[in-house]
Formats: C-alpha cells, structure tokens, sequence
C-alpha cells in the first residue's frame, strides 16, 4: 500500500495518491493532473476511483479532467449533485482498491455533501482518515459556505458537532487524520502547520474535539471570530459542481507571448487586467502604470481570488522570466482561466520599447521611524484582523486588504500614506491597488511590521478608532 500527500503550500491543500495492487485513487486533486497520471504509469498502476470530500470552494479540483483522460470514476458524498456523471455514495458505502477498502462516511457540517474517507487496510484494520474540511489539524470546517441552503451557519456547526462525535471521534487514537488543508487557509481560522496527525493527538490538542465540551458550546467557539469568506469561494465551488474547461485548454491560451505593442494594445481595448507577478523589490523599482501587484513568490493564487471580483476577468500578466506557466497555473487553480498572454521580455522590453513606467517609494523601517518622529504621517496597516488587534502602531489606521475594495472612501488621494503590512508582500499589493486607482502619494515600509518592532516607535494591542 502506497498513501503520498501532494501538498501544495500555495494553497496549503493537501492531495493524496492512494496505490494497492496495481489500483490507485485520487482524494480532492489539484486543477493539473498530469502528474498523478505520470506517478500511476511509472508504478504500472491503473487510476480507478476520484474521491471528492465536498464541493471544494477554495480551488478549482482536477476530477473532471482527470476521469475523462484515466476513466476513473468520481466519488462524492451523499446528496452531491452535479452536472457531470459521478457516483453519489451511501453513507459507510465500501469501495474496493486492490487489497484495501476506502469507506464512505457521511460527515456533513461544513457542507452538506461532506464526506470523510476510512482508509481500512490489508488486514482489516481502521488506518487512515482522509476527512477532507470537515477535521483539520488544530481546527475544523468553517461552517458557512453551503451552496442554496436554507440552513444557517449554526445548523450546519451542529451538524458538524453530530459528524465529529458519531463518527471520527470513536476511532482508535492511532488512526492517521490526513486534511484538506493546513495553516494558511481560509476554510479554517486555527489550522495546525502540520499536514498529518493523528485521532489521538487531535482529541488532547484540538479546540473543537474537546471531550466535555456541549453542542452549544461547540457551535459558539466554532464561529466565533470565523471572517468573511474570500468572495471567490462561491465561484469556485460552483465551477467544482457544473465543470470547467480543461487544463490544457487554459494553459494554450493564456501561455502566449506578446510583444510589448500587442500587450498595451490588450490593456487598451481588451479591458484586460495587468497583473504583475514578478517579486515586490522588482515591481517597486519599475512597472507597468496601473498595473496590479500580486507576486508569485507569496501566497499567489488566495489574494488573486480575494481581490479580482470577476473570475472572468480577461488578464495579462508580467512575469519572471521562465515563470508564465506556473503563473497561468496557479491562476488556474482558483479558476481564473481567462489569462490572454504575458509581456514577452518583461519589463526590460517594455522599457526598450519607450513605454512609461512608473515606481513606488519604498523607504527603511529605520526612516519610516524617523519621519513619524518628525510630523504627523498617515499609516496605513494592511494586515488582517487578528494581527492588527495583537499588535500596532498608536497612530495606524486599520485598512485590511482583503477589504480593500469596500475601504476605498476611506482615503484621500490629496494625503500620502505610509503602508506597512506583515513583512513588505502585502503591503505592495495594497499600493499598488491604491496606484491603479489614482492615489499617488504612496511610501510602502519595507520589511513591514516585523521591521518596524526593532524601531522604539510605540505600540499598541488595544483596537481604538482613528482618523484618517
């Protein structure tokens, strides 16, 4: 028996190949699926069945792709229904592979159509849990993205109590928990950094799994602080229901090279989105004007989907060299299919070609210092929620990027503004952002707030208002 976990720290999204005795299946696979097909024929092994453990929100799975080129069948829970041939399983369903058994456990909350997979092996023993966003390591499902559903958060948090308790929480300590995801994603708030556990060590360390704890005390500490969710994970799950072009398809039209002429051209008429991807140093030093930041080198795709509203947003990109197909990749992951092409040569033939540019000033945590200590100055912090509310500057203003869109009346173009967010990624995209928009009078701080804590500027961890 073979179980790997293609984890995918972009989207802290954990996959997983699953071999025994020449048969192999997928659990939630990634948009590009040449891989597992490569890993199965290396092993000269046959893909037989695609487990899905729900309707994925926050990327677009390679399941529809991936049966039509292999034939395998896709699996989703009860109640799933689609517009594309699957198998619909029964609660504790079996499903035969190789010399193993994978068992369909009905464990809805975080959706209605959420299903844990029971890994029992050769000799009949429980081994493995592939429970999809129903058990993360530290966390569980946030239970508020059900697709036109009449229930509300707190009947699908109590349905998640009942699935954890009936069903999970009775296996053997040693029985390994593989998740869906891990830190970093947004289908959580308190995800472990690790990526495989186990029963036992969930039931001494997980919130959530604590042994005295009531159905309504669940529900409450499961929602409470919960945000928002990016507003891309509706798209997303319902590109997972009714299907989506292939792969192949989105990497041949969006992997093409454009001349500097034909790129502007596209900005121009196509209303197409100029999206730089290239490392925050590269793009403060020269971009295209109106061009929007968001760096390949972070966490790419989740910030592409929490802040380009239309998923069919025609897209252009400006890339490192050597790097357009991971970038028209990653896009596609979240279901932006729609990219048109990259700046062929980058910015330096952009530059050569006699077109403007513009820059972002972008000073030390050491100068930022000595500035606020000299006049007022208006600051921006980018950062979310809780790491605003742990730790900020007195006089920051709080202006969270993934509401970025909806704070827009907060500033004045007539103002200069001081960003900062984490460590410097952030708070590029937000400038960059504000500069599409018109805002010019920007100072990003590099190395963000981890920089600016070696100043002597005062702090504060008490959220109070404050006056842009």
């Amino acid at each position: 028996m073979i179980i790997e976990q293609i984890y995918t720290n972009c989207l802290a999204q954990g996959a997983y190949y699953i071999e025994s005795n020449g048969e192999v299946a997928i659990i939630d696979p990634l948009r590009e699926t040449q891989a597992y097909i490569e890993k199965a024929d290396k092993n000269k092994a046959k893909i037989k069945y695609i487990f899905e453990t729900h309707f994925h929100a926050d990327f677009v799975s390679g399941h529809i792709d991936l049966a039509k080129k292999t034939g395998a069948t896709i699996i989703y829970g009860p109640g799933a229904e689609t517009s594309y041939e699957i198998h619909s399983a029964k609660d504790n369903e079996e499903f035969k592979l190789g010399n193993i058994t994978i068992k369909a456990w009905h464990t809805p909350g975080h959706t209605l159509e959420s299903t844990t997979y029971l890994l029992i092996d050769e000799n009949g023993n429980n081994h493995a849990i592939f429970s999809g966003d129903t058990l993360f390591l530290g966390d569980v499902g946030r239970p508020d993205l059900a697709i036109k559903s009449d229930l509300t958060k707190e009947d699908l948090a109590a349905m998640l109590f009942d699935s954890l308790r009936n069903k999970i929480m009775p296996l053997a300590d040693d029985v390994i928990v593989y998740p869906a995801h891990g830190a970093g994603s947004a289908c959580g708030k308190n995800l472990s950094k690790e990526t495989v556990g186990t029963i036992g060590d969930q039931k001494e360390t997980n919130y959530a799994l604590r042994a005295d704890m009531t159905k309504a005390e669940f529900v409450k500490e499961v929602l409470d602080g919960i945000a928002p969710p990016p507003q891309y994970f509706a798209k997303n799950a319902m590109l997972n229901k009714t299907g989506y072009d292939t792969f192949e398809t989105v990497l041949k039209t969006g992997n093409i090279a454009l001349s500097p002429e034909d790129f502007e051209a596209m900005a121009n008429h196509e209303e197409a989105l100029v999206l730089d991807v290239r490392p925050q140093s590269d793009y403060i030093k020269s971009h295209i004007p109106n061009s929007i930041f968001i760096g390949l080198n972070g966490t790419f795709a989740p910030w592409v989907g929490a802040l380009i509203k239309d998923i069919k947003q025609p897209i252009i990109l400006v890339v490192p060299d050597g790097k357009s197909q991971e970038a028209v990749t990653r896009l596609s992951r979240v279901g932006y299919d729609n990219t048109l092409g990259y700046l062929k040569g980058g910015i330096a033939a952009w530059i050569s070609a006699g077109k403007d540019i513009d820059t972002l000033e972008s000073i030390s945590a050491t100068e930022f210092s000595n500035r606020v200590k000299t006049g007022n100055v208006n600051i921006l912090d980018v950062r979310r929620d809780g790491e605003f509310q742990s730790m900020h500057l007195e006089d920051a203003k709080h202006f969270a990027l993934d509401l970025i869109n909806e704070q827009m009346n907060d500033v004045s173009k007539d103002k200069t503004y001081y960003i900062h967010c984490a460590g410097g990624y952030r708070s590029v995209i937000a400038a960059s952002i504000l500069q599409a928009r018109g805002f010019h009078k920007l100072v990003d701080i590099a190395g963000g707030f981890d920089a600016i804590k070696t100043t002597d500027l005062p702090m504060t961890d008490f959220v109070c208002p404050s006056t842009l």
